[in-house]
């Protein structure tokens, strides 16, 4: 094992919209192998941390539907803290809007995580999962730490393209197709 130290942070709301738009919607997400995701991305360094961030959902005793969207990210959250993920869950929230949800706090948290990981010298490579632009100036401030930050984008064109304002910034990039995916699902 290379001694070169890695953290993984994964946005989870892009995350899981990503996998649908590279065709996989047919599977839970429970059902998706996080560990071997995560060993494969760190390639034989050591990972020191593997957070997922993602809103909380929250629903009124009334609310048939967001009582089962609660009910389904707290089995998310099961599985990811369970003994072949080992994530740490990072709690952003959810508010509605016009009948839509919309996830808060989330890339403040994962800045905020790049950053002091890097001035702790908690990390050696941070690996981003996220397409989210917003993270740039965090991600050049951790760079400024010598630092290097991969960028994990998605690509299933005209649905789904990476964010290029990430793959200019981070130290380097990686674009994952159905196929690089698909061998995490552990049913088939």
């Amino acid at each position: 094992m290379s001694k070169e130290r890695v953290l993984i942070l994964i946005d989870g709301s892009n995350f899981y919209f990503s996998l649908k738009k590279l065709g996989l919607p047919k599977y839970k997400i429970t059902e998706f192998n996080f560990g071997k995701f995560v060993q494969w991305l760190a390639n034989g360094r050591q990972v020191t941390g593997r957070n997922y961030y993602v809103g909380v959902v929250r629903a009124k005793p009334n609310d048939n539907k967001g009582q089962e969207l609660r009910r389904d990210q707290q089995r998310l959250f099961a599985h990811l803290r369970s003994k072949q993920n080992k994530f740490v869950t990072i709690h952003g929230y959810l508010m509605k809007s016009d009948e839509k949800y919309h996830e808060k706090g989330v890339d403040v948290r994962m800045a905020v995580d790049l950053v002091v990981g890097a001035f702790e010298d908690k990390f050696d490579s941070a690996i981003l999962i996220s397409s989210d632009t917003d993270l740039i100036p965090a991600i050049k401030h951790v760079q400024k730490r010598k630092k290097k930050v991969e960028y994990i984008g998605f690509s299933s064109p005209p649905k789904s393209q990476p964010s290029y304002g990430l793959i200019k910034t981070c130290s380097q990039s990686r674009v994952l197709v159905a196929a690089d995916i698909k061998q995490f699902i552990t049913r088939q």
